[in-house]
């Protein structure tokens, strides 16, 4: 069999999402879970971008020991320097140089010949190639782009020290038998003495991102690339969960294999959710809540005398573990930590555990059964620290004779001062995001508010997501906040989500369009 490698965009092209701010320590975490899943190479962001970006890069270079770490760069000679600054202590360093291909693209956003184009790939897939063993390229709106010419920019990088070749359907425009020809044409025509590795990157605008990806396989690809959850620009990417499990369930039609560990994919996937603010739809596909639910009765019926019947892939397969923890409020330290060490966390610090554990006792006092969730939700909240700066810490709350209520925050700065505000409001949500915007003393419009229960039953952890938007600069940005009490939670939420805010009118954060890969500054 055939073995397709898997390039992760998450913290690159997924971090493009409106609203995604991934702090260093969150791409760092996520990096090391996606090493955990079995991705061979991951696109740590775009270097010369913005210096958070840079040494976001650079401390995920320095970590990693088992899988490849690429830089996005333009066509730019700056770009690929600061690209090779921020790589060069990586174990198994890579550069991705791309520069768009199609005729709209050329006219409207380069304002270059097609003659000019293919001069700037052979010079700086040529000077790339000088500084990096492994040089991908990739055409930008490679499905828009003339066939013939295609083929004549892939084959000058090629020619100039390219060892990968990205086709990528920028916008969402082809078709799987379209993009599927369009492989076998590139694979049979491009000539090279050497090995060399075609992959798509597929975004979701027409919802055809899964089949197209997989038409690129069937088509000759070796590599894919994509986002965890399918997050990414607009419609966002190819969810690579999904082409991970596609390709095990359907073997038999596809012949490859790939290195991903599929246990894992649940708590990757849930990593991503939490760290983007972003909620995983109940319907998802491969690690929705409703993946693995059965309303109808003729499905519930066949299910329970054969899940063959109308489950093609098991809960097992991707992670999901349908047994609760024996834990509670009576279970021993020892006992916690072989759960979390059971459950893949083996990194987590004996200080982290420290703290996890302590939490987990708040928690067994609140709730009858704790879930492998329920703990999950509990490290992914201790081991990555909120936003830096001010953190949620108190909140107390009042009713009042007309109905209206009365919310106390307390919030703790950097050098662990407690400073608190007091609002009212005619609920207490309003009542805690009023003491929270006087407590920031910010412009912010709320945009979306949404809970999510971590668990089932009545006492369930609540997950809030929040999206706001900074009115000074209409920069969005989202964050999540996890606790027993809903309340707190959303205090938790919108505390993060200001501190966001906050770094940007500082300058700590630099407006997410000026991280848009384009190709001219």
């Amino acid at each position: 069999m055939r073995k397709i490698e898997f390039l992760d965009t998450t913290l690159r092209d997924g971090e493009q999402t409106p609203g995604v701010n991934f702090s260093i320590k969150e791409k760092v975490a996520i990096a090391k879970q996606l090493e955990k899943w079995g991705i061979s190479a991951i696109e740590a962001g775009f270097p010369a971008a913005s210096p958070d970006s840079f040494e976001a890069v650079k401390q995920i270079a320095n970590t990693l020991t088992q899988t490849a770490v690429t830089g996005l760069a333009r066509a730019v000679k700056s770009d690929i320097d600061t690209a090779y600054e921020a790589l060069k202590d990586a174990k198994y360093p890579q550069v991705h140089v791309f520069i768009a291909t199609s005729p709209v693209h050329m006219q409207y956003k380069l304002k270059k010949t097609p003659e000019q184009v293919i001069a700037s790939i052979t010079e700086h897939v040529s000077y790339a190639k000088s500084l990096f063993e492994v040089v991908e390229f990739s055409p930008e709106d490679a499905t828009r782009t003339d066939k013939d010419f295609l083929l004549k920019a892939v084959q000058t990088a090629v020619d100039a020290g390219a060892t990968y070749i990205n086709i990528p359907d920028t916008v969402g425009f082809t078709t799987p038998s379209e993009y599927y020809h369009t492989f076998k044409f590139l694979i049979d025509e491009v000539k090279s003495d050497r090995e060399i590795i075609f992959s798509p990157h597929c975004h979701d605008d027409l919802g055809m991102a899964t089949a197209n990806t997989l038409a690129a396989i069937k088509g000759g690809a070796n590599r894919v690339e994509g986002t965890i959850n399918g997050i990414g620009e607009r419609a966002g990417n190819v969810a690579l969960e999904e082409v991970a499990v596609a390709l095990e369930i359907r073997k038999d039609y596809y012949q490859v294999s790939s290195d991903i560990v599929l246990n894992e994919t649940f708590t990757t996937s849930e990593l991503i959710s939490r760290f983007s603010g972003i909620p995983i739809p109940k319907n998802k596909a491969v690690i929705g809540g409703n993946a693995f639910a059965h309303e109808s009765g003729i499905h519930q019926d066949g299910v329970l005398k054969n899940p063959e019947t109308y489950e093609i892939i098991t809960p097992e397969l991707v992670g999901v573990k349908k047994n609760s923890l024996p834990l509670g409020k009576l279970s021993g330290r020892h006992a916690f930590v072989e759960k979390v060490y059971e459950l893949g966390f083996d990194d987590v610090t004996a200080d982290e555990l420290q703290v996890l554990f302590a939490k987990f006792k708040t928690l067994a006092d609140k709730k009858h059964e704790i879930t492998d969730t329920d703990i999950r939700a509990l490290v992914a909240g201790t081991t990555v620290e909120n936003p830096e700066g001010f953190q949620f810490d108190h909140l107390s709350i009042a009713s009042n004779e007309d109905g209206t209520q009365t919310v106390t925050i307390s919030m703790r700065n950097e050098g662990d001062e407690v400073l608190t505000t007091i609002a009212h409001g005619s609920g207490s949500v309003e009542a805690a995001f009023n003491a929270i915007d006087k407590f920031f003393n910010q412009t912010v419009k709320l945009s979306s508010y949404n809970i999510m229960a971590v668990t089932e039953g009545i006492d369930a952890q609540a997950e809030v997501h929040v999206t706001v938007e900074n009115i000074d600069t209409g920069t969005i940005f989202n964050a999540s906040g996890l606790d027993f009490d809903v309340l707190r939670a959303s205090a938790i939420a919108y505390s993060n989500a200001n501190t966001l805010v906050q770094r940007e009118n500082a300058g700590i954060i630099t407006k997410k369009i000026s991280e848009k890969a384009n190709p001219e500054g």
